[in-house]
């Protein structure tokens, strides 16, 4: 089932309609996406899409690189047709870690605090709104990686793009997280993006729900 309408509840704003520059239609502001893929060449250029389709929308852009480094993501999206003359402007490209897990470990209050306060910054200086998207790589590390925050994090953040709708796609590589993470993974995603498709994901539960939830999983193996 192809994404056609906003997954945001009735009581938010009206969102306006975006293009992800990866499939051909249109959908509304805010959306959470899991973006599966086992592919760097295509995540790459998924990427790049993403990014320069939000700049073509007047709205602010966030990469958040894991697996190679800054200098490099930008190198090879300047190739692949992302205006860096937007450098520090419109187009923001940062380290996920660094980014992510400032303390040293997930806080996941911390990294939704981040996101919010980059969706009012972007109003603020005058853009439409904002998107990001970014490798989650870096949260399977020794010491960085524990299950049930990383679960809590993205459905928080569900919640949390209700009122401040940036665009999140969040980028899960299939060769590094296991089948059981990734089951888990979409739970917490309304949208799943996999083989070019934008779909409404069938296993996805509702925030208030999923956080009632007893906690029982833990610290993954890094």
């Amino acid at each position: 089932m192809m994404v056609d309408h906003d997954l945001r509840p009735a009581q938010a704003h009206p969102r306006r309609e975006i293009s992800l520059g990866i499939v051909p239609e249109r959908i509304r502001e805010g959306q959470h996406i899991c973006y599966l893929y086992a592919d760097d060449a295509e995540r790459l250029q998924v990427t790049a899409e993403f990014l320069k389709s939000g700049m073509e929308e007047r709205e602010r852009v966030l990469h958040l690189t894991d697996t190679i480094s800054v200098e490099e993501a930008t190198r090879r999206l300047g190739g692949m047709g992302v205006d860096l003359g937007q450098l520090g402007g419109a187009l923001v490209v940062g380290a996920a870690e660094e980014s992510q897990c400032p303390a040293g470990r997930l806080v996941p209050s911390e990294m939704i605090r981040l996101l919010e306060e980059f969706y009012a910054g972007a109003r603020a200086q005058g853009y439409s709104g904002a998107r990001g998207t970014g490798e989650m790589t870096w949260s399977l590390r020794a010491g960085r990686y524990d299950l049930d925050e990383l679960m809590d994090y993205e459905a928080r953040l569900n919640e949390a793009l209700v009122k401040h709708p940036f665009t999140a796609c969040c980028q899960y590589d299939l060769r590094r997280f296991d089948g059981r993470s990734i089951m888990d993974l979409l739970s917490v995603h309304p949208i799943t993006l996999v083989r070019g498709q934008l779909v409404l994901n069938p296993y996805y539960i509702e925030p208030a729900v999923f956080l009632a939830r007893p906690r029982s999983r833990g610290k993954a193996d890094a």
